[in-house]
């Protein structure tokens, strides 16, 4: 029942996350399109403003005595936004507007020809460059900023235009709106996990807490009966058991109430620490479990919190132990690399799929038909955040076994 709810817990907070994903996923959609049709939108009224502009154009041209010059004026110099050239069927400008040129002018040019040569020639590039190798004709025909003007008869012009710089920013809009929403969905999906793994530390280390203060009352009790049965001439072999028993209960009292506080680190011999931590487990896991220890002659300083560091062991051990179901081969190594120290617990069991190797340490998952899921969480926390390491599943193989690692800051 209980694995129950944590997968169900598990779905909840799953479909929660995907839901969070999805909605910032469309809202970011949503928003793209929304700013590329606006773009869209700008773009078809600059052509339509060219349009008008290029009739005014041509209608100038061509105009009688009779017609309205300065209405058709006013509409060219309305145009103070959109960069325009206009040149001849040869590739010769006859006209420019907007365009910011790279050198800057002793006098302001009022033609194409008294430009400065720099500028004459930046212009001209300007148009051969979008041109290519095609006739301004031919662009007319097939590229919407090529426009063709009927000037006198058989004497066509053409006007080339290019986006306004207010259209040019606009058209980055999108991209720096979709940039914008992706760091702030990522900034509100790391505070909500955040908040999250702070209130799970918090329950772990209230519950701990409480688990401690409420061992340490039936622990005095057992104390005293063991003394009692002493007393009265009980068995030593007895009262010792029980004594190693009541021991137990005081460490493991003493790791809960350290969970949630920093921990005073103190300077151990690794090899010595990893001997004594399986000491417990060696005479109380299955004779079908051969534990092996592969520890080097010259031992490593280490800082460590020593019950907390016990437990690390002992809970990798008995995972190795369930994980084999009481039958196999544990091997513990240990050594130095790089200003660190490593210990490493491989196993021969039924191993973990790769796919799992992260997920091993999240509160909650587990393979067992009973358990919390939490050992593991216990163990990272304890060895990243408590003695400032590192420890990850460094190989597993399906019906072969498994190694974990565990790296320590070395003295």
């Amino acid at each position: 029942m209980l694995n129950g709810l944590k997968l169900r817990n598990l779905a909840l907070n799953n479909v929660a996350r995907y839901l969070f994903l999805g909605i910032s996923i469309a809202t970011l959609i949503f928003f793209l399109i929304a700013s590329n049709r606006l773009v869209k939108s700008l773009s078809l009224q600059e052509r339509e403003r060219m349009d008008i502009w290029a009739q005014a154009t041509q209608r100038l041209a061509q105009a009688d005595i009779d017609a309205d010059i300065d209405f058709l004026l006013s509409i060219i110099s309305q145009n103070n936004s959109i960069p325009v050239l206009v040149a001849d069927s040869n590739f010769n400008i006859l006209d420019f507007r907007n365009f910011n040129l790279p050198h800057k002018e002793e006098t302001e040019a009022a033609s194409f020809e008294q430009l400065s040569p720099q500028n004459r020639d930046f212009l001209s590039s300007r148009l051969h460059q979008v041109a290519g190798n095609r006739s301004l004709e031919e662009l007319s025909e097939t590229n919407p900023h090529f426009i063709r003007v009927e000037v006198y008869y058989n004497y066509p012009q053409y006007i080339y235009y290019e986006d306004s710089i207010l259209l040019k920013r606009l058209s980055w809009y999108p991209y720096l709106q979709l940039f914008v929403m992706i760091i702030l969905a990522l900034i509100i999906f790391s505070a909500i996990i955040y908040t999250k793994n702070a209130e799970q530390n918090r329950l772990w280390a209230g519950l701990s807490k409480e688990t401690a203060h409420q061992l340490g009352t039936p622990i005095s009790s057992l104390m005293a009966w063991n003394e009692y049965l002493s007393a009265v001439g009980t068995s030593p072999d007895v009262t010792t058991e029980m004594n190693k028993d009541i021991n137990r209960l005081s460490v493991i009292a003493q790791r809960f109430s350290k969970i949630g506080s920093r921990p005073e680190l103190h300077l151990e011999y690794l090899n010595e620490s990893v001997k004594k931590s399986l000491g417990y487990m060696a005479s109380r896991i299955s004779g079908k479990v051969n534990l092996t220890m592969n520890l080097p002659e010259e031992d490593m300083g280490v800082m460590i919190s020593t019950p907390l560091f016990e437990w690390v062991m002992e809970n990798l051990t008995k995972n190795a132990v369930d994980a084999m179901e009481g039958e196999g081969d544990i091997t513990i190594s240990t050594g130095s690399d790089k200003g660190k120290v490593w210990i490493e617990i491989k196993d021969s069991g039924k191993g973990i799929p790769k796919k799992n190797f992260k997920k091993v340490f999240a509160p909650g998952f587990t393979t067992k038909k009973r358990g919390w899921g939490l050992g593991l969480t216990l163990v990272k926390r304890i060895i990243e955040e408590y003695h400032g390491g590192k420890i990850f599943v460094k190989e597993s193989e399906i019906g072969k076994g498994t190694t974990f690692r565990i790296e320590l800051p070395s003295t």
